[in-house]
C-alpha cells in the first residue's frame, strides 16, 4: 500500500534498491547529495547533478526535464552516508519559469524496481522559492527511511547547497545551472503536452494539433527492462537512470503516462496490427499511435520511436555497465585476501567473474537486438506511409508533391540514430512553426568529419544543406504564407543559392554587403517591433498594410562577414524575439570566425538547433541523454526533385493561390 506523506511524514523502506520517480510539469533539475549523520556533505564528489552524475549507489538525470527516474541502491552508498537528500531546482538562464510558486506542484515517488509505489509527496505551498529540498532517504537503527521535507530556498540552489555546509555552494551551483544550459542547448525538444482536457496544444491561432509522443498503452516494444543480471538502467522519461528489477523482464505493457493526469477526451482509436502468431511479436503498423489525424498519428508514432530506442540502449548500456562494475567487486572480494593473489585460486576466481560479466552483457545484448528488430520492422512500414513534410528527399511522394493548404505539425531536418545500430535511422521531426532559429555548424573543429572534409567543401555542403532546410519550409507551406530572406554579405553563396534563385522564391535577392546586411535586419526588426506592439495592445488589424504576414525565414551566411556591431545586436535581438512572432532564423556559420565577439555570442549560439553538414554526435534525447548522432538529408544522386518543388512553390506563389 502506498504511504502518501505530508510534510517532515516518513515511511519505511521494504528495500535498498529503489527509484526516485519526479514529475514537474516543467523542466527542473534534479540531484541528491549524500550526508553524515548531521546531515552535512562532505565535498562536491558527495553531490551527484547533471554535470556529475554518479556516485556509489546513485545515479541522477544528465539535464532538465519535466520527468526524472533516478536510480538508488542504498546497499552500495558508503558507509559514512547517513542520509540521501532529493533536490529539486528550476534551471536558470534558460527562459523559463524562475520560482516553484509559477508552477504545477512537483510530484515525487519512491518506487520499488518494478514500478509499485512505496511512498509518494506532493510538494505543495512553494511561492518564491527556485530550489527545494524534496525528500531525504535516511538509516535509522539499521533500517532506511524515507522523510518528505519540501524545504525550499528563495536563494536557490546556492542556498540550498550552503544550507548542508557545501563549501563553495555558489560557485557549485553556478557550474550546475551552466551544464544544464549546455544540455537544453543540444537537446531535442519533446512534443508539447496535450492539455488536462486533452485538447491538443496550439503555438499561435494559426497552428495545427499536436499530441502528446506517447506510445499506445498495448505498444510493443516496451522499453527494455533489466533483470537482476542486467542491473541498474537508464530507462528515464526526463534523462535518467533508474535500477533494474531483480526480476525477469517485464511483459506487459508500458505506459508512459503520469497515472494521475489522464486526459478525459482521447482522440479515436489509431489502427490496429493484425493478430500476431503465437510466440511472434505483432506486426507493425504504420499510424500506430495516439492523434486525431493520420499525420499526428505518424508524428506520435515517430517520437515513440525515438523514445523506445532511447530507453532500450539506455537498459542494455546501464546493463553492461553494471556487469562490468560487479565483475570488479568480485575480483576486489576474492583478491582482498593475499592467498588469493597467486595459485590456481586467483586465476578461478578471475574467470568465475569474467564468465559472470559474460553472461549478463549476452542477456542484455540478446534483450536489445530484439527490441532493435522490432523497432526497424516498424520503421520500414512507417517511412513509406509519411507525409512530404515527414519524409526524406528519396522518397516518392516528393514526386506526387502539390502545394499544401494547410501547415504542417513538423518538419524533417535530418536522421538520428545510435551506435549500437547504426542502421536504424529515426526521423528528427521538429514543430511547425520553428520555435527556435537553426544553425548548421560550418566549423572543421565540430566533429571529427567535419576535421577531415576540406574547408571550402564543408562550407559548400553547409550552404546546400541550408537552401535544401529552407526549400522544405517552402514546399511544406501554404502558397504565400511563407517567405524566405537571404544574407550573403561576400556572395560567396551563389553557387548553393541557384536553386532558390533561379526559381524565383525568394523575398528579394540575396543581400550583399555592409548595406544589404543592415536593410533585411532592419525590415526584419521592425516587422518583430510592430506585430509584438499589435499583440499586446490587442490591435492586430492596424498592423501597416505594407507588412508581410507571412512566417519569414531568414538565411544568414558566413556569419560575421558583413557584420557591425549593430547588426549583431539586430541579429541577437531576432534570434530571441523572432520566433514567437513569426521571425526565424537558418545561419550557417563557423563559431571560430565570431570568436573575436568572445562571450557576448554565446547566448546566441544557445538558443539556435545546432545541426552539422556532415555526420556528428552532437544531439541529445530529451529523455536520457544519449549523444545520438546526426546525419543531414541527403538528396539522391542525379535527382531534380528539388527544382521541381521549388517550381511549383514558384508557380503558386505567382498565381496567388491561397488556401
Amino acid at each position: 500500500m502506498t504511504a502518501e506523506l505530508d510534510r517532515g511524514q516518513n515511511h519505511t523502506l521494504p528495500q535498498t534498491r529503489l527509484e526516485i520517480r519526479v514529475s514537474a510539469g516543467t523542466p527542473v533539475v534534479a540531484g541528491a547529495t549524500l550526508g553524515d549523520e548531521r546531515g552535512t556533505v562532505h565535498g562536491i564528489e558527495w553531490i551527484a547533478h547533471p554535470g556529475s552524475p554518479q556516485l556509489p549507489g546513485l545515479e541522477v538525470s544528465k539535464q532538465a526535464a519535466a520527468d526524472h527516474r533516478l536510480a538508488v541502491d542504498l546497499d552500495a552508498v558508503p558507509a559514512a552516508v547517513h542520509r540521501v537528500t532529493v533536490l529539486l531546482a528550476l534551471p536558470m538562464e534558460v527562459g523559463g519559469p524562475v520560482r516553484f510558486g509559477a508552477v504545477a506542484a512537483p510530484f515525487v515517488a519512491v518506487t520499488g524496481l518494478e514500478g509499485t509505489e512505496i511512498a509518494t509527496f506532493t510538494l505543495t505551498g512553494l511561492d518564491a522559492e527556485s530550489a527545494v529540498a524534496a525528500l531525504e532517504l535516511y538509516r535509522r537503527q539499521g533500517d532506511w527511511k524515507v522523510r518528505a521535507v519540501g524545504q525550499g530556498y528563495a536563494g536557490g540552489l546556492a542556498a540550498m547547497l550552503a544550507d548542508q555546509g557545501v563549501t563553495g555552494a555558489a560557485e557549485l551551483a553556478r557550474s550546475i545551472h551552466e551544464a544544464v544550459a549546455r544540455g537544453m542547448a543540444r537537446s531535442v525538444a519533446p512534443p508539447p503536452p496535450r492539455t488536462p482536457e486533452g485538447d491538443r496544444v496550439r503555438h499561435t491561432a494559426a497552428i495545427g494539433e499536436a499530441g502528446p509522443a506517447r506510445r499506445p498503452a498495448g505498444f510493443s516494444p516496451a522499453p527494455t527492462r533489466p533483470t537482476a543480471a542486467t542491473g541498474p538502467t537508464t530507462d528515464s522519461t526526463a534523462g535518467g537512470p533508474t535500477a533494474g528489477p531483480s526480476a525477469g523482464p517485464a511483459t506487459g505493457p508500458i505506459s508512459y503516462a503520469h497515472p494521475r493526469r489522464q486526459a478525459t477526451a482521447p482522440p479515436p482509436p489509431p489502427p490496429t496490427a493484425p493478430p500476431a502468431e503465437p510466440g511472434k511479436p505483432a506486426q507493425p503498423v504504420a499510424g500506430d499511435a495516439t492523434g486525431w489525424s493520420m499525420e499526428e498519428r505518424l508524428y506520435n508514432q515517430v517520437w515513440g520511436m525515438f523514445e523506445d530506442l532511447a530507453r532500450t540502449t539506455a537498459a542494455y548500456r546501464s546493463a553492461v555497465d553494471f556487469a562490468e562494475s560487479r565483475m570488479d567487486q568480485e575480483l576486489d572480494r576474492a583478491l582482498s585476501d593475499p592467498r588469493n593473489r597467486i595459485g590456481g585460486a586467483g586465476d578461478r576466481a578471475r574467470q568465475e567473474a569474467r564468465a559472470k560479466r559474460d553472461q549478463l552483457t549476452d542477456r542484455a545484448r540478446e534483450a536489445l537486438d530484439r527490441d532493435l528488430a522490432q523497432l526497424a520492422a516498424e520503421s520500414a512500414v512507417v517511412e513509406p506511409a509519411l507525409p512530404a513534410a515527414f519524409a526524406a528527399w528519396d522518397n516518392p511522394v516528393w514526386h506526387a508533391y502539390r502545394v499544401p493548404m494547410e501547415i504542417p505539425m513538423a518538419l524533417r531536418i535530418g536522421d538520428l540514430h545510435l551506435p549500437e545500430n547504426s542502421d536504424l535511422h529515426i526521423p528528427l521531426l521538429v514543430r511547425l512553426p520553428l520555435e527556435r532559429g537553426i544553425w548548421v555548424d560550418s566549423g572543421r573543429t565540430a566533429s571529427e568529419a567535419a576535421a577531415l572534409t576540406d574547408a571550402d567543401r564543408l562550407r559548400r555542403l553547409a550552404m546546400d544543406n541550408a537552401v535544401a532546410h529552407a526549400a522544405r519550409l517552402l514546399a511544406v507551406y501554404p502558397a504565400g504564407e511563407f517567405s524566405v530572406h537571404v544574407i550573403d554579405a561576400a556572395g560567396s553563396a551563389a553557387a548553393a543559392l541557384a536553386p532558390l534563385v533561379n526559381s524565383g522564391v525568394l523575398a528579394g535577392p540575396p543581400a550583399a554587403g555592409a548595406g544589404g546586411v543592415a536593410s533585411v535586419l532592419a525590415r526584419l526588426t521592425r516587422r518583430v517591433d510592430l506585430v509584438q506592439m499589435a499583440i499586446r495592445a490587442g490591435a492586430s488589424d492596424s498592423l501597416p498594410p505594407d507588412l508581410d504576414t507571412a512566417e519569414q525565414l531568414l538565411i544568414v551566411n558566413d556569419f560575421p562577414h558583413g557584420f557591425d556591431d549593430r547588426a549583431v545586436t539586430q541579429l541577437r535581438y531576432l534570434a530571441d524575439e523572432g520566433p514567437s512572432v513569426g521571425v526565424h532564423l537558418l545561419m550557417v556559420a563557423d563559431r571560430e570566425d565570431a570568436s573575436a565577439y568572445g562571450p557576448v555570442l554565446d547566448p546566441l549560439w544557445r538558443s539556435l538547433l545546432r545541426i552539422t553538414p556532415v555526420a556528428d554526435d552532437h544531439l541529445a534525447d530529451p529523455w536520457v541523454g544519449h549523444a545520438w548522432t546526426y546525419e543531414p538529408l541527403g538528396m539522391p544522386a542525379g535527382s531534380r526533385v528539388l527544382e521541381q518543388v521549388l517550381a511549383q512553390v514558384a508557380a503558386a506563389r505567382r498565381t496567388g493561390r491561397r488556401p
